[in-house]
């Protein structure tokens, strides 16, 4: 009998047990196990299932293609694209060409240059909109077939810790399963955090937000609205990401169907609001969202026909925290250890900074069998940077919610974020593909701002920092919304780390399209004039992008 409870227990041992199998889950599951760790991946649902998390941007994609490389997962390669991905993966997605925002008033006409897009170059045109519950399942699988061992609707009652020897998790039914490190990527109701009391109460987040979610179906393209036919923006709302947004919040539609190979009717639709302003009452998500088109009838000549295909889910503030992430023998990750907001897609991005930093220090561990805490120092300033830049950024575009120019000031600074952090990210890829060295990817966890999308870039942080610190004064009511926008346009037209010949710093350049003549362009600044730290990051970027678009990664 002892002979067979040893035999049992040791049959249940694992290197790494993580829980909660979507989308970090089931790719740093796929990482490690092909790697030879030995993996346990645990969830209390089963795939498919529906998730929200959708809208990829090209940091997302390009870190895809990093992990699968780095990695050696060719699985996940298919992933980075919308080529790939309608090939070879799910013809459910969507395809995503861009960025749109169209700024409302209630009881007022909107105006037809309160609107700002930021277009993915043609050349590099790789985003897609995810159908979750096919993404979700392809990568539980990949990493199953890897050797990863699955336990789904196995539901974590207790988890103890040793230091010295590792976890013992204990399941609801009793079963008991040993690993000598758990990483904790269950999301909000994290069994981690709760065992040894890791949340920050209250959340030192500033954004506050609550929303109601679903997919419907009959939602009309926007572009063929009365409204949009006087916008004249570079690209078909449709085709991209389309944010409504106004004074208190904004409302995100996200379409499976805007391609021609779409098997899937189904659109994601979420309507996300400042409880301070809109207070959650006692009237069900329908009749809310009802309630909201009433009082914008030109969002509301989208939704007249369409149908929520699924129960609404109706959350409370979503912002939550951790003052800690990493601890003896544990990890937690992305919306485990805290979430802002689904504002600017970058959930899914930092799910995977996770999943590549994470992955060859576990892969270190399993080999040496060194878990100290140490060797984890770092995904502990990474996480903690994530979530406060993310912080500052989606606090600042709800206080510029409420004053087009401020908020047309304010989209500026999520713009260069979300281009120059694409250049750090393709300019490590570039080096990498060129050269073979992991030391590429160690180089950047040197940073002194972890976090940040551009941490080589003084210039960058200080606006991010200025930006944040106006809002604040803005809310404080000691700054109006005008001089805020006015310091902000400054700071970016003087700016050092993007080029002059973009405008950014305009007013109105409120669209933004990376033509080639514009990278032509950009490319005599880079060896011109640009300074050393963002000059030949840019080249190798371009470089590397061309690379891939000649391969047939589009």
């Amino acid at each position: 009998m002892a002979g067979t409870r040893r035999a049992q227990q040791q049959h249940n041992a694992y290197d790494v047990a993580i829980l909660g199998s979507g989308m970090a889950g089931g790719m740093l599951g796929a990482v490690l196990a092909r790697n030879g760790v030995r993996v346990l991946l645990l969830d209390a649902g089963t795939h498919p299932r529906f998730a929200v998390g959708e809208s990829t941007i090209p940091y997302t994609s390009g870190m895809t293609r990093l992990i699968a490389d780095r990695y050696q997962v060719p699985e996940l390669m298919p992933l980075s694209s919308f080529k790939g991905i309608r090939q070879r993966v799910s013809r459910n997605c969507g395809q995503k060409q861009n960025f749109g925002f169209v700024y409302h008033r209630e009881g007022s006409a909107q105006r037809p240059d309160e609107v700002n897009q930021l277009v993915v170059p043609s050349a590099i045109r790789t985003e897609t909109h995810l159908f979750r519950q096919d993404i979700d399942a392809y990568l539980f699988h990949v990493a199953v077939k890897y050797g990863a061992h699955p336990r789904l609707a196995t539901r974590i009652a207790d988890v103890e810790i040793d230091p010295d020897t590792g976890a013992v998790l204990r399941t609801d039914s009793g079963e008991e399963f040993r690993a000598n490190y758990v990483v904790d990527g269950s999301g909000f109701r994290s069994p981690l955090a709760d065992k040894f009391q890791l949340r920050e109460t209250p959340t030192r987040a500033n954004t506050h937000s609550r929303c109601l979610f679903t997919h419907m179906v009959g939602v009309k393209p926007f572009d063929d609205s009365r409204t949009a036919a006087k916008h004249g923006q570079p690209n078909p709302w449709h085709h991209g990401t389309l944010h409504h947004v106004f004074d208190g919040g904004w409302l995100w539609v996200i379409p499976f169907d805007n391609h021609q190979d779409s098997m899937n009717p189904l659109c994601s639709v979420g309507l996300t609001l400042d409880p301070r302003k809109f207070p959650k009452g006692e009237l069900s998500a329908q009749q809310e969202f009802d309630d909201f088109l009433a009082r914008f009838p030109e969002i509301a000549w989208q939704f007249e026909g369409a149908k929520a295909v699924r129960p609404w889910v109706s959350t409370g503030r979503l912002q939550y925290s951790a003052h800690q992430v990493v601890g003896d023998r544990f990890c937690l990750t992305s919306h485990a250890a805290g979430f802002i907001d689904a504002l600017y897609s970058r959930g899914l991005t930092n799910t995977l900074e996770l999943v590549n930093v994470l992955g060859w220090r576990l892969i270190a561990a399993s080999r040496d069998g060194n878990w100290s805490r140490e060797r984890f120092d770092y995904v502990e300033n990474l996480q903690q940077g994530l979530f406060d830049f993310h912080d500052d950024l989606v606090f600042s575009s709800f206080v510029g919610f409420r004053d087009y120019e401020l908020w047309n000031a304010v989209n500026r600074t999520w713009m260069l974020g979300t281009m120059l952090g694409n250049v750090m990210l393709e300019d490590a890829y570039y080096r990498f593909q060129r050269t073979g060295r992991d030391e590429v990817f160690l180089d950047l966890e040197q940073s002194k701002q972890p976090g940040s999308p551009l941490p080589v870039s003084a210039g960058f942080n200080e606006m991010g920092t200025l930006t944040r610190d106006l809002c604040l004064a803005v809310e404080a009511g000691k700054v109006s919304t005008g001089r805020a926008a006015e310091q902000i346009l400054q700071h970016i037209k003087h700016a050092d780390f993007i080029s002059p010949g973009f405008r950014l710093g305009e007013r109105d350049t409120r669209c933004f399209n990376m033509s080639p003549g514009k990278m032509a362009k950009n490319a005599v600044w880079c060896r011109r004039e640009a300074p050393p730290e963002i000059g030949p990051r840019m080249i190798n970027a371009s470089k590397g992008l061309v690379r891939m678009r000649l391969r047939g990664g589009e």
